[in-house]
């Protein structure tokens, strides 16, 4: 899920923590250990390293019971440069010159353009699949190759969902918000179904998890 060079460079213990607070959005260390089959302590070392040096948000949560209150880990804004991003300023600074000399809704239309390729693309690579659900499947491999940190869901009977707690384009999104239309209708078409779009907020610095509901 890191970018290579992190995964190369980055301690095994720290990398397996970054990934686990990613993937659940935040977790006391009990929970941690319990995730990484580590020792509580061990663990807790390696947190607190990772606080100290502005990669997590360290808090108390509220004492439920008897004893010291359980420490709470978050990932911190500066977590975000770990994991795969699209040139995002590169691209805004181009996206807002276009919008000067071509008109307001320019970058919109170019970006509807680059949305529609895309499911175009992503429909022929999955149009031999027969059932929606193992189209998504596979897509999430893709949107995972494209630097999504995406995952698959799905209970007995149920449609299934695509999660997603990273997506290169987040900041594209917060620019011009239409854009997250364009993307959902985007996987429609690639797997053939409705999709409900829902975004559950992160945590104080922590982008938010995205679920993408098949109907």
């Amino acid at each position: 899920m890191l970018l290579p060079v992190f995964r190369d460079l980055i301690k095994p213990q720290w990398r397996s923590v970054i990934e686990t607070l990613k993937l659940s959005g935040g977790m006391p260390v009990s929970e941690i250990s319990r995730a990484m089959k580590g020792s509580y302590m061990t663990v807790k070392i390696q947190c607190d390293a990772l606080a100290k040096a502005g990669y997590l948000i360290r808090t108390r949560l509220p004492r439920t019971a008897v004893g010291r209150p359980e420490i709470f880990y978050s990932l911190a804004a500066k977590s975000d440069a770990l994991f795969p991003q699209t040139g995002t300023d590169f691209t805004l600074c181009l996206l807002d010159e276009l919008r000067l000399i071509h008109g307001e809704s320019a970058p919109e239309k170019l970006l509807f353009q680059h949305f529609a390729k895309l499911g175009d693309r992503l429909e022929k690579q999955l149009e031999n699949l027969p059932a929606p659900a193992e189209k998504a499947e596979k897509l999430v491999l893709q949107r995972q190759k494209d630097g999504c940190a995406s995952l698959w869901e799905q209970e007995s009977g149920q449609p299934g969902r695509i999660v997603e707690v990273h997506n290169p384009m987040q900041r594209i999104f917060e620019r011009y918000p239409r854009t997250i239309m364009m993307e959902t209708r985007m996987i429609e078409q690639a797997i053939g179904t409705r999709v409900v779009r829902r975004e559950i907020p992160g945590g104080r610095e922590t982008t938010p998890r995205i679920l993408f509901e098949l109907t």
